[in-house]
């Protein structure tokens, strides 16, 4: 069961069906879309996404999804989850435009590296960041994430992957 995470100014909880909404308002707005997965995709896509995150995601105790909220408005998504492109646990984070410039993705992103270490008890924690992402690349690098190795897509695009183990942070 996904807990719930606080950190100073954020609040880390499971969706709730009435987030269906802002989900599709965050994963439609193309600034955050271009960098997440593939891309945009269609608003049918990303309402069959949410509806994922309780049929299987949640459901099955698959990975941790967290609707992301700020004074109490949803401002955001994160994860942590097994992929075989790292071969361990990557984390995801998105935050709304409104929301960027302010700390609150260094925030996000340190709670769910926590979460990782702390809680699942990971020794490494992974992240997968497209190349021209330089704001989210300089921010992992921040929180003591390091370049691994890169990966060439069929697009021609490199996504960096970056890794952070549990012994750095000690």
């Amino acid at each position: 069961m996904t807990p719930t995470l606080r950190t100073e100014r954020l609040l880390l909880e499971p969706y709730v069906p009435e987030d269906e909404d802002h989900f599709v308002t965050l994963f439609q707005d193309s600034r955050v879309s271009r960098w997440m997965g593939d891309g945009q995709s269609s608003e049918a896509e990303d309402r069959a996404l949410f509806g994922r995150i309780f049929t299987k995601v949640y459901a099955q105790d698959l990975f941790d999804v967290w609707a992301v909220r700020r004074d109490g408005l949803l401002v955001g998504h994160a994860e942590i989850k097994p992929t075989d492109t790292v071969a361990g646990h990557e984390i995801i984070y998105a935050l709304a435009p409104a929301a960027w410039g302010s700390g609150l993705g260094t925030e996000l992103a340190e709670a769910i590296v926590a979460h990782g270490f702390d809680t699942l008890q990971l020794a490494e924690v992974h992240a997968t960041v497209a190349a021209p992402n330089q704001a989210s690349l300089a921010l992992l690098r921040r929180i003591g994430f390091e370049h691994v190795r890169d990966i060439e897509e069929e697009d021609g695009g490199t996504t960096r992957v970056l890794a952070r183990s549990r012994s750095a942070c000690r």
